[in-house]
């Protein structure tokens, strides 16, 4: 018989071991191994049940154990240190807290999902880890992250794999007072609630907390009595429902997310945000949210725009415009032609998202636009897609060459105590004095052996194995009810054997089966008898994208063949969990994506600060990263003819370097069963990698390149009544009416030979016509550069002329203004340049922020 309804009933803790909840509502536990070791003691097998849950354990371990553990004044102690310790964690200066009362002392961080620990399960891949590593990276640093999301009951959905390789989805429903959060409460003890009118009632929230360290994660849940059943499931789902329903969530994201960080500042008196960092576009309708609350105290929304922008990181992920949210424009039109954000009309949000540039859709509002438009610091994830993301959205900034656009980058990083094995930080910590694997010295060779390193590496191998199996087993037992798993699943995998890791999503461009092209020559790799290969694959498809699940569904059919089911394996319903095993128990992790649609790629670097040797496509972080000796890279075969051609080259060179690079070098062994070659890579990864693909340096650029100064930006504008805010909105308006006029209307130059040579100087003189505009409202800059066919320059330099103050009429506005300054050849060969005049304020980031340039013709 099935319960119509279950939750979870909380362990009575004996007075003397109340420090065991206090230290299971914090979620550090899930990074700090000396937690995790307090828990296990109390019960090892349940600790493996329970798939490390701290709270579904005091929940399920018999209270006899628990008074046997508090008469154990050795274990009491203990707990009570690990307690004494969170709050020294908590509350002692750290790296942020050196940089001075300048730094902002809240940051708001908004994500469509988090990916913390396994018994939270509110992420469905890289974006939501790479949010949960970067709340505890921020942790970490002391950095004042507030953190807005929304509670999913279902999460995004567990994975089973049928008996024909199919994927099949479910749901199960989460118990919130079953996991480590708590409900924001007002101070007489009511839950505290943000709403959003909607056109047909009112959408209501309430607030689930939760802490990550240092951090305070606030998670939006619409399933309470107060909705209607209708709307009590907008947040049932990660990713899940159309476009009405993806709409409600994120404008319950954005809009809700601002209202929850207000309620928890006011509660708790923590400062207010200064920046808010939406992390990809889902979020962001924050900035409107923002803008409102400005419009109420009495800046107009072009004024109020500016201090929102100012103050707003936006950092994209998507490497193509079919990766991007995009709804119907009337729809967007319908839910804001009510009293949702009061001073704010649809005339005023629907330009923010319109595609209003060449190829663009004028049916549709898109988030990345608004994305861009309301956050004046943007950023990619990686070099490579910062690149790729100022040429994407290039068409916003028309006139401007793609390196202009104004989207920097920082690359990912993931947060090592994460993501580290215990048994590598525990050689660490033996030989090297130091559990901080990222600030280890690896390249000590005495200290750390070859044989000490082709131990660990030996070791988590064999964890993986055995997870593996176990794992596989349980799946095959829970399809097939009261019977008994075949005896070869117990021989599945060989730790002794060259193990190639593969866990992603799986979209199309992720290429899953791209090992498959050439299924007997992939056979072959896995059976031969000198240098056999294993791979251990993992990945979740969307439930609604069917070609992922037919990839699926054929390499695990290729799989279960008899004579290679024990070399290759598909685990089913990837997670935080197998994730942590999967890692570091690779010798080699494999990303083999379409170039350039990889943002980053974090399962690489994951697998990297264990010591795992990448093969993998130059896209993402690997584009920039990868030495030589960190690993392989397989070429892309970029000029191929077609998809077919390139999906050949590319599995071939795979293939090859597998068959004649990575396998020799594994198994080429000393006397001591060492393959020192390998061991070579593996010290030189751990060298060079560990502190750069840390979650920490990243979240130190985020704090040094984007906090720090959104957050002086905003300051400024703010100040005095918000008179800087008042004036930027007035420039703004008077150069944007004014630049269909602006032109340049003559152009001379003089002072090279009719043979220019290096180092002659090349005086430029230009006449523009500012249409009343003042000399100092632009910036009249000769552009110059290596001249190709079509006259495109490359290589290209700037260089601001100046006014000539001299020429008679200078402060005429009705005659053109003369521009003068000198350009030094700097080398030999072809030499090209135009004219052209862009708009300048000190309070602009750079030129491009308008979109206007008037250029030489």
């Amino acid at each position: 018989m099935k319960a119509i309804r279950r939750f979870t009933v909380r362990a009575v803790l004996p007075e003397n071991l109340s420090a065991l909840e206090e230290i299971a509502g914090n979620l550090r536990w899930s990074w700090h191994e000396p937690t995790k070791e307090l828990f296990a003691r109390i019960s090892p097998e349940l600790w493996q049940q329970v798939k490390h849950d701290p709270i579904a354990l005091l929940g399920a371990v018999e209270p006899s154990r628990l008074a046997e553990l508090a008469a154990d004044p050795g274990y009491v102690e203990w707990a009570n240190h690990i307690r004494d310790d969170l709050h020294s964690y908590l509350s002692e200066p750290r790296w942020y807290q050196s940089l001075g009362d300048g730094a902002p002392q809240t940051i708001a961080y908004f994500s469509p999902e988090f990916g913390i620990a396994a018994t939270l399960p509110q992420y469905s891949g890289g974006l939501g880890i790479l949010a949960g590593d970067h709340l505890k990276a921020a942790s970490d640093l002391g950095v004042p992250l507030v953190a807005a999301g929304l509670f999913y009951r279902s999460g995004y959905f567990s994975q089973a794999i049928t008996p024909d390789g199919w994927q099949l989805e479910s749901y199960p429903v989460l118990d919130p007072d079953g996991l480590p959060l708590s409900v924001l409460r007002n101070p007489d003890g009511t839950p505290v609630q943000v709403s959003l009118a909607l056109p047909d009632g009112v959408l209501h929230a309430r607030i689930w907390q939760a802490a990550v360290g240092r951090v305070k994660l606030l998670l939006l849940d619409t399933d309470i009595p107060d909705n209607e059943e209708r709307l009590r499931s907008v947040t049932d789902r990660l990713y899940g429902g159309g476009g009405e329903h993806r709409l409600l969530q994120e404008l319950l994201l954005g809009i809700g997310g601002v209202r929850a960080v207000k309620a928890w500042t006011d509660l708790t008196g923590a400062p207010e945000a200064e920046v808010f960092h939406t992390n990809e576009g889902h979020a962001g309708f924050l900035g409107l949210e923002r803008i409102s609350d400005l419009i109420g105290e009495g800046l107009t929304f072009d004024q109020a725009l500016q201090v929102v922008r100012a103050g707003t990181v936006f950092t994209t992920h998507t490497p193509v415009p079919a990766g991007i949210d995009r709804f119907d424009r009337s729809l967007v039109q319908r839910y804001f032609s009510t009293s949702l954000l009061p001073g704010v009309t649809p005339d005023q949000v629907l330009p923010l998202g319109a595609e209003d540039y060449p190829g663009g859709s004028p049916d549709v509002f898109n988030m990345a636009v608004m994305g861009l438009r309301l956050g004046q610091h943007a950023n990619g994830v990686s070099k490579l897609h910062g690149d790729v993301s100022r040429h994407m959205f290039n068409g916003l900034y028309p006139g401007f060459d793609p390196q202009e656009v104004p989207i920097d980058s920082v690359t990912n990083g993931v947060h090592a105590p994460t993501w580290t094995d215990p048994m590598l930080r525990a050689l660490a910590l033996e030989r090297l004095g130091t559990e901080d694997t990222t600030h280890a010295d690896w390249a000590n060779s005495s200290a750390v052996t070859d044989i000490d390193l082709w131990g660990v590496r030996n070791r988590m191998r064999e964890q993986l194995v055995q997870d593996a199996r176990r794992r596989l087993a349980a799946a095959w037992e829970e399809q097939n009810p009261g019977g008994i798993a075949p005896a070869w699943m117990s021989d599945l995998l060989d730790p002794n054997v060259l193990t190639i890791g593969f866990a992603r999503r799986v979209p199309t461009y992720k290429r899953l089966t791209l090992m498959l092209h050439d299924p007997e020559r992939l056979r072959r790799i896995l059976t031969n008898p000198a240098r056999p290969v294993q791979f251990v694959i993992a990945g979740k498809s969307h439930p609604a994208d069917d070609e992922g699940k037919r990839l699926i569904q054929k390499l695990v059919q290729f799989a279960s063949e008899a004579d290679i089911r024990e070399r290759m394996v598909f685990l089913p319903d990837y997670d935080i969990g197998m994730a942590q095993l999967l890692y570091p128990g690779t010798d080699v992790w494999l990303n083999n994506p379409l170039r350039p649609l990889e943002a980053c790629g974090t399962s690489g670097m994951k697998a990297a600060l264990n010591g795992a040797l990448n093969l993998s496509i130059l896209d993402g972080w690997w584009n920039e990263f990868y030495d030589g000796e960190n690993g392989w890279a397989i070429p892309s075969a970029d000029a191929a003819g077609d998809g077919a051609e390139r999906d050949a080259l590319e599995a071939e060179a795979m293939y090859d370097l597998i068959e004649h690079q990575i396998a020799p070098r594994f198994y080429d062994r000393d006397g001591d069963g060492v393959p020192t070659a390998w061991v070579s890579r593996i010290r030189h990864t751990l060298s060079t990698l560990s502190s750069p693909l840390s979650a920490e340096r990243m979240v130190r650029e985020y704090v040094e390149r984007l906090y720090l100064p959104a957050a002086g930006y905003e300051n400024r504008l703010t100040e005095n009544d918000f008179a800087d805010a008042r004036s930027l909105a007035d420039w703004k308006q008077r150069v944007e009416a004014a630049w269909p006029g602006v032109a340049v209307a003559h152009v001379d130059a003089g002072g090279v030979d009719a043979v220019p040579q290096v180092g002659d100087e090349l005086h430029v003189r230009a006449l523009v016509n500012l249409n009343g505009l003042e000399p100092g409202d632009v910036e009249v800059q000769v552009v110059y550069g290596r001249s190709q066919d079509g006259d495109e320059l490359v290589d290209v330099h700037r260089q601001a002329l100046t006014v000539d103050d001299s020429v008679p009429g200078t402060h005429d506005a009705s005659v053109p203004h003369e521009f003068v300054g000198t350009v030094r050849l700097g080398w030999a060969g072809s030499f090209g340049y135009t004219v052209r005049v862009v708009p300048v304020n000190d309070l602009l980031l750079t030129p491009a922020e308008l979109g206007l340039v008037a250029a030489a013709s």
